[in-house]
């Protein structure tokens, strides 16, 4: 059903689906707490409807899945790098029954040797922070593969170290699938990651696949769960955190940063800033920015995250204020980017469309991958469109191609 509605706005698509359950503006609106008017404007793209809590309110009482309203992308694009077999032979991967128990896979490939499988993780999570999700999705199916069977060969500590690894790889795919909108599946690969590294009693890694299982939480609208999480989560972690070491800082860090989304989602303003100052409170130890177990944790994540979760809250004044003054450069591609679109929003939000424009394209020169799958994206670009009086730019309107939202 997403290809029938692929080329609307989020509020065109609103109205389709209002439509198919057969509720008048009145009544919907009426639902979640609005009124008429307001949705009338929203349906004919007067105002902008990208904060996530609203989208959700509309999305359960249409009795649709989150992901349907946002139009997530059915496709993951060909490229060199993803080649031809992508996001369903990462399912198969996920589904292989031999991940459950003690089967042998048939082939006499020798597992790596843990020093051998911990490069190629690593390689693949920094392919990952450099926004190449084609690349990273072509190649988990084999990543997936060998880690699991590194650690069913393997004994006594480096069976340990393989099975760390192997959640590694599981949480890498958990958070690859929340971009590309395969939510499902990103739970299964959290749950996964999970089983793998619970015989190590490893706080450090089982911490940082905490983070998959709220990604998969906030990527299906279960913004009060993703909130329990973090609050579950960090006390989980702070038996650990006396002597803690700078990984498990980051984690324990990060951990409140996707939670501070979560509350904001759930528009809980009082959550919001005690995680804030929770994850503030962890940069100031940590000192700097750093980037342990893939985290890019520090200040300017943090202050990334101010800005989000504003914008969520729908206090434009704070997001207008300090995102673009938030200096990114040092941080992976993919945090860059995502700030890129945060802030292309407030600029969009406040009417200054010729400069979110420009800081959209900017953003996907940067990662062409990352601004296609991403909601907001997609929605300001089409949401231009509708509002010209005139012919759209030639630039606006190859955008909007770009990102598949017009033919």
């Amino acid at each position: 059903m997403n290809g029938t509605t692929n080329h609307l706005t989020i509020g065109e698509r609103v109205a389709w689906y209002r439509y198919r359950r057969g509720l008048s503006q009145e009544v919907l609106a009426g639902l979640i707490g609005r009124t008429a008017d307001w949705l009338g404007k929203i349906e004919n793209n007067r105002i902008e409807l990208d904060r996530l809590s609203v989208i959700k309110s509309l999305a359960e009482v249409l009795d649709v899945s989150l992901g349907t309203l946002l139009g997530e992308p059915l496709l993951l694009d060909w490229t060199g790098e993803s080649g031809n077999e992508t996001v369903p032979a990462l399912r198969a991967a996920l589904m292989d029954y031999r991940a459950l128990g003690p089967f042998h896979d048939g082939t006499d490939t020798a597992p790596p040797s843990v020093a051998v499988l911990k490069k190629e993780v690593g390689i693949l999570w920094d392919a990952y922070q450099g926004s190449r999700f084609g690349y990273v999705t072509g190649c988990l199916p084999e990543l997936l593969h060998r880690a699991q069977a590194a650690a069913d060969h393997h004994d006594g500590d480096d069976q340990d170290q393989a099975r760390r690894l192997l959640g590694l790889a599981y949480q890498l795919a958990a958070t690859q699938l929340t971009k590309l909108g395969e939510t499902d599946l990103a739970w299964i690969a959290a749950d996964r990651g999970l089983t793998a590294v619970r015989s190590t009693g490893d706080p450090l890694i089982t911490g940082s696949l905490f983070r998959s299982v709220g990604h998969a939480l906030h990527a299906t609208g279960r913004y009060t769960d993703a909130v329990r999480l973090t609050e579950d989560a960090a006390g989980y972690l702070e038996p650990h955190l006396k002597h803690a070491t700078p990984a498990l800082l980051s984690v324990y860090g990060t951990l409140f940063l996707s939670g501070s989304m979560a509350a904001a989602r759930a528009n809980d303003a009082t959550t919001t800033r005690t995680f804030i100052a929770a994850a503030d409170h962890a940069a100031g130890q940590l000192g700097a920015d750093a980037n342990h177990l893939w985290t890019a944790f520090g200040p300017t994540n943090v202050a990334i995250h101010r800005v989000a979760t504003a914008a969520e809250l729908g206090d434009l004044q704070v997001a207008i204020d300090l995102g673009p003054r938030v200096d990114t450069t040092g941080l992976p591609m993919e945090r860059r980017v995502r700030h890129a679109l945060e802030v292309a929003r407030a600029y969009s939000s406040w009417n200054r469309v010729d400069d979110a424009q420009a800081v959209l394209l900017d953003a996907e020169q940067m990662a062409p991958e990352q601004v296609r799958h991403h909601f907001l994206s997609r929605q300001l670009a089409l949401t231009w469109v509708r509002r010209q009086r005139g012919k759209p730019s030639a630039e606006l309107v190859g955008l909007a191609r770009r990102l598949k939202v017009l033919d």
